[in-house]
């Protein structure tokens, strides 16, 4: 039944996505503010809905009072591919940093690039930098929220954190706060896993990390922050959903 279930899933998720960055691709040559309006209340609705429907996981937002809609930064978690998308349900119009290598895609990259994704070469090191901050300045200017993962790729729950310095580069040259996520998605939607478990995701925003701080501080404060409050949500998820224990990481 987990299989039959995963499958439809999977099927109705990439369509959705499929269909969404064809039709966003060429909609995106006319009017890209027309794409992000059309993309956040179409598409990512369907998909949320999807996961419910189809998947039986259910989307629970906790701290939604710190949420802004014009703006700021937020640093998130990232366990699956769930968040890449479902964030944007929420905080409309957000933009995300992402693998410029995924800008190659034909017409998903296109897509991608025409909502305004902010990409990232991670190869290329202080040029890459430099080149996602001067995406992220003008997202700023634009008034959106711009979301970055951290540790850059796919975490599975209860995995030791690995957080990269992207995200101290834009808390410092934005001069903005920075809204940590914490979030379980590992479990249900698991790295190179064809098998979706319904249940019910969790996306916890928290208090603004306020600017100014060095360096070194925020980065403690941002990790300490986002890892804390996952180890919580992670057992919050085992106590309800006792067989997926084994989904948290173990060396």
């Amino acid at each position: 039944m987990l299989f039959i279930r995963s499958l439809f899933l999977n099927i109705a998720v990439y369509g959705i996505i499929a269909a969404g960055c064809i039709l966003n691709s060429f909609l995106g040559l006319f009017s890209r503010e027309f794409i992000i309006w059309f993309w956040n209340h179409t598409f990512i609705p369907a998909l949320v809905l999807s996961l419910k429907y189809i998947g039986g996981i259910q989307i629970e937002i906790r701290g939604a009072q710190y949420l802004n809609q014009t703006g700021g930064i937020y640093a998130g978690k990232h366990e699956s591919a769930v968040e890449t998308y479902v964030l944007s349900n929420y905080l409309k119009r957000a933009t995300f940093v992402m693998k410029k290598e995924l800008t190659y895609i034909p017409i998903f990259g296109w897509a991608q690039a025409l909502y305004g994704m902010i990409p990232i070469n991670r190869s290329a090191g202080a040029a890459a930098m430099k080149d996602m901050l001067r995406h992220a300045v003008k997202m700023n200017k634009a008034r959106r929220p711009i979301i970055i993962f951290p540790e850059g790729t796919r975490r599975k729950p209860g995995q030791p954190p690995a957080y990269k310095p992207g995200v101290a580069l834009l808390y410092q040259h934005l001069n903005l706060p920075v809204t940590p996520i914490a979030s379980n998605t590992g479990f249900f939607w698991a790295k190179n896993s064809f098998l979706r478990y319904p249940g019910k995701i969790i996306f916890e925003f928290m208090p603004p990390i306020e600017a100014g701080l060095s360096k070194q501080a925020f980065m403690e404060k941002l990790q300490n922050s986002i890892e804390q409050k996952c180890r919580e949500l992670n057992m919050e998820t085992i106590k309800e959903f006792p067989h997926l224990q084994k989904m948290l990481y173990t060396e």
